[in-house]
């Protein structure tokens, strides 16, 4: 896709997000907002996985650890066509396989997650049997800044660099707040770019709301031979809508009609103006 395209791609994805989210009466909206422009890239440009090769085992895996923000990834996956994207009208409700966090019983999940700090080691061991089987895949995992502080990411951290998991990439979303305030207030984990590099990582930054520099720096993997990757992505919490950028309520908010009518307008704006 040409850059436009992709910027055109995150509205139209951001609108699928809210429209969802507004009918469930539920969901993580302003996590989602911020991560879509990874996710729009990772599965539109960089990534060898679509339905037609989802049993290959030479396929590449993505598993979203931070798995609250799945109205995203949902929107996301039936856009590459892994179910019909009227299934998501089923979003949170009563027997639907499309709840709050993502379940392999959707078609394109790989792993349930959920709870945070679970799916860097589920990534670190998929990139190790990756290399004992001597297969070409690469492995990526979208992780939360606000779930850093948990023990078992570093214990994988650790196991990536021993193991010289160059076949791994791990994205950190970061945009700076989690449900009940900045993460710089709950555990301050920064400078987040010496952590990983002391724990054997190679390390990059980027703008994480900017799909040209994400599929520059994305193209570049692995970013040090011998070494696993991991991206420090800054980006906005609910990226797109003005009242809801930044704003700590719209962790998991869900929008008024007026609200949603307001930022399907903006939304529109910014389509036009690409």
């Amino acid at each position: 896709m040409t850059t436009k395209e992709l910027r055109q791609k995150s509205v139209e994805y951001r609108k699928k997000i809210l429209k969802y989210i507004v009918k469930a009466k539920a969901g993580h909206t302003g996590g989602s907002l911020s991560c879509t422009d990874i996710l729009n890239v990772l599965y539109n440009e960089i990534m060898n996985v679509s339905p037609a090769n989802f049993a290959s085992p030479d396929r590449d895996r993505y598993i979203q650890s931070k798995g609250h923000t799945v109205e995203a990834l949902f929107v996301v996956l039936a856009d590459a066509g892994f179910f019909p994207e009227k299934d998501l009208e089923t979003l949170c409700q009563y027997q639907s396989h499309y709840i709050g966090h993502p379940t392999r019983k959707v078609n394109g999940v790989e792993q349930n997650t959920g709870a945070l700090g679970h799916g860097l080691p589920i990534a670190v061991g998929t990139a190790l049997a990756g290399k004992l089987d001597q297969k070409n895949y690469k492995v990526y995992t979208l992780m939360g800044d606000g779930e850093m502080p948990e023990g078992s990411n570093w214990e994988a951290a650790l196991t990536a660099a021993h193991y010289k998991l160059d076949n791994l990439c791990a994205i950190v979303d970061k945009n700076t707040l989690q449900i009940t305030a900045s993460t710089a207030d709950v555990c301050n984990t920064d400078p987040l770019d010496d952590k990983w590099k002391s724990f054997g990582w190679a390390v990059k930054e980027v703008d994480g709301n900017d799909v040209a520099a994400l599929a520059e720096v994305l193209k570049g993997l692995p970013f040090e031979a011998g070494k696993p990757s991991v991206l420090i992505a800054h980006t906005t919490k609910g990226k797109g809508v003005s009242y809801m950028e930044n704003v700590l309520k719209w962790h998991h908010g869900v929008p008024s009609a007026e609200e949603y009518e307001q930022a399907i307008k903006e939304l529109d704006e910014s389509l036009s103006a690409i």
